[in-house]
């Protein structure tokens, strides 16, 4: 079967990417307006771009020329904290993902534990193995034909938190204990299932 994407409509295109670029990390991001509101909202449109600067990117879906409070927040103050998600936090960050008020604390809503972080102003989520003290760095808009589409941002890592329980000496990542959960399709998520190795040529 093929997809002429220029005249598939926006529904089909979302069910068949989602489903197909799988599996997807998730960063849940954590900002702070102007006012100090928290904000946090997990974004499966994400991942890593360079390891040297080490920067990562997620993306944000606008819907009538309208921002999610996220991004509004990352391009006031060019701050944003990406805390990995895992097996123990995930009925959580499922929480956040609900749709309420800019004023509303996220953290609060979800039960969790802001934490302060090193070089950035926007709070770390304590139950997080994982955390991500980043700046902005660039962003770029794309529109589609309804007065919507997307912002990418990339963000710089200035300051990396990792739990003692899931890093050895020689920084390995112990994957047991770690336990990343990745975004499927629709409601669905996914674990680490057999892993094997491949030697690069």
């Amino acid at each position: 079967m093929q997809f002429d994407t220029s005249i598939t409509d926006e529904k089909t295109l979302y069910k068949l990417l989602t489903g197909l670029i799988i599996p997807r990390p998730i960063g849940w991001v954590s900002t702070i307006d102007n006012q100090g509101n928290n904000n946090l909202a997990p974004f499966s449109y994400f991942n890593m771009v360079s390891s040297d600067p080490p920067c990562v990117m997620f993306s944000t879906r606008r819907d009538n020329n309208a921002n999610k409070d996220t991004l509004n927040n990352v391009l006031q103050n060019e701050e944003f904290v990406v805390n990995l998600v895992t097996f123990d936090v995930v009925d959580k960050m499922n929480t956040t993902s609900a749709t309420v008020a800019p004023d509303v604390d996220e953290f609060q809503l979800a039960n969790l534990t802001p934490i302060e972080s090193v070089s950035v102003k926007p709070k770390r989520v304590k139950e997080s193995l994982v955390h991500f003290e980043c700046e902005k760095i660039h962003h770029y808009f794309i529109d589609n034909s309804s007065g919507g589409g997307a912002c990418v941002i990339i963000g710089k890592i200035k300051f990396i938190h990792i739990d003692d329980a899931i890093i050895s000496e020689n920084n390995h990542i112990n994957l047991e204990k770690y336990k990343p959960v990745a975004r499927l399709a629709g409601s669905n998520y996914g674990m680490l299932g057999e892993i094997f190795s491949i030697k690069r040529v």
